[in-house]
């Protein structure tokens, strides 16, 4: 697949860089920057929460066959940078991550959560999906404007 004319030259290779993948049918690199916010923008949030937080989003994140690249957070909220395959239905990806870690979260830290939040709910039921990485979209618009089109 690697030296299929049709591909562009940002993908031909994947020597020197280290987030293109390959499956059977495809070469990819896909990020999205996640923000999930605390319902009611609670801060609930403890260092040793977001600590476990992150461990749990990692172990979702393998079950997609996802890597979590980078994630921090505050005490109302968590940032997440992903790199998933194609095959990923990104709605889903993010309903596990927010549903499994919002489970434990409650469990495992069960007194201090309810001191800010109530009904059963964790996280505000709206989040933030950015698709980011890659070469500027100006650069992908001209290398496409620039495809050498058959006359006639």
């Amino acid at each position: 697949m690697n030296d299929h004319p049709t591909l562009s030259p940002y993908i031909t290779t994947t020597e020197h860089k280290p987030d293109v993948r390959t499956g059977r049918h495809v070469v990819y690199n896909l990020h999205v920057h996640l923000v999930f916010v605390i319902k009611y923008r609670r801060k609930a949030f403890t260092d040793e929460m977001l600590r476990r937080c992150e461990e749990i989003m990692r172990e979702v994140c393998t079950d997609f066959e996802a890597d979590l690249k980078q994630f921090n957070g505050e005490e109302d909220h968590v940032h997440l940078l992903v790199h998933y395959p194609p095959k990923v239905q990104l709605s889903k990806l993010v309903n596990s991550l927010k549903g499994v870690s919002a489970r434990l979260l409650r469990k495992e830290y069960d007194s201090h959560v309810r001191r800010y939040l109530w009904g059963g709910h964790f996280w505000s039921g709206s989040y933030f999906a950015g698709s980011c990485g890659g070469a500027p979209l100006t650069v992908i618009q001209q290398y496409i404007e620039r495809q050498k089109r058959p006359v006639g």
